[in-house]
């Protein structure tokens, strides 16, 4: 699309102050915001040019306008500057440096910290577990009414259940399950543990003293395990954003959100339309709506992603310059350096 300079600059300025304001812009304002002298019939006219291009639409309470969604995928595309100060870099990066935590810890306090400061909704997806077998099963006793059950996955990932028992449990019993389920499991999808255990349930029966608490607390810890896939911050952020003020479609969003898999049914729709934001990001539009997603590497195998939902009217530039030190930071500290394809990709 071949806009002038003057165009970009005016347009740029345009999504820059609605997505700050929510307030339609018109000429005046414009005026005032930009950084070089130009009569208000120009801006006129170069806002009508971009309306034609189908970058801009006029609203029907002003004679202000805003970004289509067209032209937001422009400005992405073709205008987005990306900044983070260094304060806020030094704080991040302190935060997670000066404190011991699992990758699971690291991903789900960076969803956190996302949706504080955009004031949007953040999701945090991790390694789909459709594509992990189990690949070792541990059983560590702590007292006679408790243990932690170590799961490691054919990709690599661990994962560490604590088991508070309701009865005493021998370990000669914990030995026995943790045999049986490495003889019986080894290589069963992580999703299909669940129906494989109902499988040998009558071989613990016949095996193990406490047989139904351990049953049930394997199934319990594989269930966990299979769906703690997605994590979901900031779904009240929705409320103040005057986008969803209806209330139907904001109870719909909701239960969008409220639900892992309808999560990824609604990102991975055909219709919506996605452009790539460098190496690893993507703006995603559904309707009304926008989706900033980020892939990182928890290693050579394992794959997360970073998501900012929020209305089309949200600051690119501060959810994208976050999420690229975001992903950045979860991969310098749990991906070796020398595995990595690059770190920021703008």
């Amino acid at each position: 699309m071949g806009l002038t300079n003057r165009q970009n600059v005016i347009f740029k300025t345009i999504v820059e102050e609605f997505t700050r304001t929510a307030e339609p812009i018109g000429s005046k304002t414009l005026m005032n915001l930009l950084d070089f002298p130009v009569s208000s019939a120009t801006i006129r006219n170069e806002m009508a040019a971009l309306e034609k291009v189908g970058l801009l639409e006029k609203t029907h309470t002003s004679s202000g306008r805003i970004p289509s969604s067209k032209g937001y995928r422009y400005y992405v595309e073709n205008l987005l500057e990306t900044n983070l100060d260094v304060p806020m870099q030094q704080t991040l990066k302190t935060y997670f440096t000066q404190r011991h935590y699992s990758i699971d810890d690291v991903v789900s306090k960076s969803c956190d910290i996302l949706s504080e400061m955009t004031n949007l909704t953040s999701i945090a997806l991790g390694p789909d577990c459709e594509d992990q077998c189990l690949q070792h099963v541990q059983l560590v006793p702590v007292n006679e009414k408790s243990a932690v059950a170590i799961i490691v996955t054919n990709k690599g990932h661990t994962e560490n259940k604590f088991f508070q028992f309701k009865e005493e449990v021998s370990t000669d019993d914990l030995k026995k399950c943790t045999d049986l389920l490495n003889d019986k499991l080894v290589g069963t999808p992580i999703c299909q543990v669940v129906d494989r255990m109902n499988d040998i349930h009558p071989i613990m029966a016949a095996t193990l003293v406490r047989h139904e608490v351990l049953f049930e607390a394997f199934v319990t810890a594989f269930m966990k395990f299979a769906q703690d896939r997605i994590k979901v911050s900031g779904r009240g952020n929705m409320l103040f954003q005057p986008e969803f003020s209806d209330l139907n479609r904001l109870k719909e969003l909701m239960n969008v959100l409220e639900n892992g898999h309808m999560i990824k049914e609604w990102t991975n729709k055909e219709s919506n339309v996605s452009v790539r934001i460098g190496n690893r990001k993507e703006l995603t539009q559904i309707g009304d709506c926008s989706i900033i997603s980020a892939k990182f590497h928890y290693s050579d195998s394992e794959e997360g992603q970073l998501m900012v939902v929020g209305p089309n009217r949200m600051q690119y530039s501060k959810v994208v310059g976050l999420m690229d030190y975001m992903t950045n930071v979860i991969e310098d500290i749990f991906y070796d350096d020398k595995n990595k394809g690059g770190g920021n990709d703008e």
